[in-house]
């Protein structure tokens, strides 16, 4: 690799194999929001935010905050970052590879003495991944006014949400009225959590569109019957219903996926009544992740559900009723103007780079709807990713930390000059 970057390869590697070290017992590499492991990792964060000449604080979300004032203030705010919590059992990179390289950012300026116009901030999201209390993405929805209330009030054993915020600094008293129109840009680097760029040998993937994900449940109800005398073509048989929807629900995402735009839907649950050896299953219930980087090819999956399950429940002889969406998000694409801008960083490197969309959610997708935002994933190894075998490159992490800084300095240049297309709103 080209060791002539504007960012350190060997400080950055330094950090995430610090953070690596800060894990359960047994359990690499698990450090979850709210734990004493999470505040761990999080001190140490900040203690090289501090090192790195950044004023800390914690807002009211409960987000780490690393601010480097700029030469005219009241101009605005450029963020970069990601988080610093982990799955169970998986994410020595995942979220801290963002970390870390817009720490570099701000490290890389200050080596180089380079003021910006615009002040800078170095973020850590509190809770991106799924929390002990059910809900993901609690640090980017709190920031910008977008947690529900009601989700303050959800709990994990003797404690709620609010007072889980309050342990790690911040404050739920504030926080629903807490807004940031002073944000002028974001940018986030995470790893891909998928195979195409190792595949296709590319650097950098600069993130299109980060998809929507709507969850729908199904429930099949048949007869339960004794499994050993009712004869075979006189049974309603729920789970064979289920069984063959699932299959049919995996053949259709598959020529969905086909098209230009992401798109990938998987049965993820599936509960099964009375569950039982020498009993015909009367009910399943199944719930559907989908997920869709253009709007309308979640829609077209949608109605081919709606009218596939009424011909499947005639067929098998069931019950299957109309699909319930329990949750539905649209996609967030990512700003045209700062595609453009990571495009040209990403040229000035020499890094190889292609466009391509993110089927899993993130952080950038929450600061989009109220400012200007973009990502670019970095390859990892097999596109593993929510396990203990993840793996990047640290010299894949640092190339995309110089396209960060690039970017950044450019942001700086022209966020003022140029409305980016001004396609944050929806």
């Amino acid at each position: 690799m080209n060791r002539n970057l504007p960012v350190n390869v060997d400080r950055i590697a330094e950090d995430i194999d610090a953070l690596a070290k800060v894990t359960e017992p047994g359990h690499p590499w698990t450090r979850r929001a709210f734990s004493p492991l999470f505040l761990e990792g999080r001190a140490y964060i900040e203690a090289r935010m501090k090192m790195a000449g950044l004023e800390t604080r914690i807002d009211a979300a409960g987000n780490l905050i690393g601010r480097r004032a700029g030469t005219k203030p009241g101009l605005g705010t450029i963020m970069v970052g990601s988080h610093s919590d982990t799955v169970p059992d998986g994410g020595r990179f995942d979220g801290i590879a963002g970390v870390i390289a817009a720490l570099e950012v701000a490290r890389a300026l200050k080596d180089q003495a380079i003021t910006l116009q615009h002040d800078l901030e170095i973020v850590d999201f509190l809770a991106e991944e799924v929390s002990i209390f059910g809900v993901s993405c609690v640090g980017s929805r709190g920031m910008t006014g977008q947690l529900p209330e009601a989700w303050l009030s959800r709990t994990s054993g003797e404690r709620d949400l609010a007072q889980g915020i309050l342990c790690v600094g911040g404050d739920p008293a504030t926080l629903l009225a807490q807004r940031r129109p002073d944000l002028k840009g974001f940018l986030e680097l995470h790893i891909e959590q998928g195979p195409v760029l190792e595949n296709e040998k590319k650097d950098i993937g600069i993130v299109t569109a980060i998809a929507g994900i709507t969850r729908i449940e199904v429930t099949v109800e048949g007869r339960a019957d004794h499994a050993g005398t009712t004869p075979m073509d006189a049974r309603a048989d729920a789970l064979v219903a289920a069984s063959q929807l699932v299959l049919d629900i995996r053949n259709a995402a598959a020529e969905r996926a086909k098209t230009p735009g992401h798109f990938a839907a998987t049965v993820g649950e599936f509960r099964i009544e009375p569950n039982a050896a020498n009993v015909v299953p009367s009910k399943v219930v199944l719930l559907i992740d989908g997920r869709a980087e253009i709007r309308s090819d979640m829609e077209d999956f949608c109605r081919w559900l709606d009218a596939h399950v009424v011909k499947l429940a005639i067929a098998h002889g069931v019950t299957i009723n109309s699909p319930s969406r329990v949750s539905d998000n649209y996609p967030t694409p990512g700003n045209p103007g700062l595609l453009k801008t990571l495009e040209n960083a990403c040229e000035t490197v020499g890094a190889r780079h292609r466009r391509m969309a993110s089927g899993a959610g993130h952080d950038t997708a929450w600061i989009a709807k109220v400012a200007p935002a973009a990502m670019i994933f970095v390859p990892c190894k097999e596109g593993r990713s929510h396990s203990a075998d993840e793996w990047a490159e640290n010299d894949d992490i640092a190339l995309g930390a110089a396209v960060l800084f690039e970017a950044v300095r450019e942001m700086d240049r022209t966020l003022d000059r140029e409305a980016l297309d001004g396609t944050h709103t929806r």
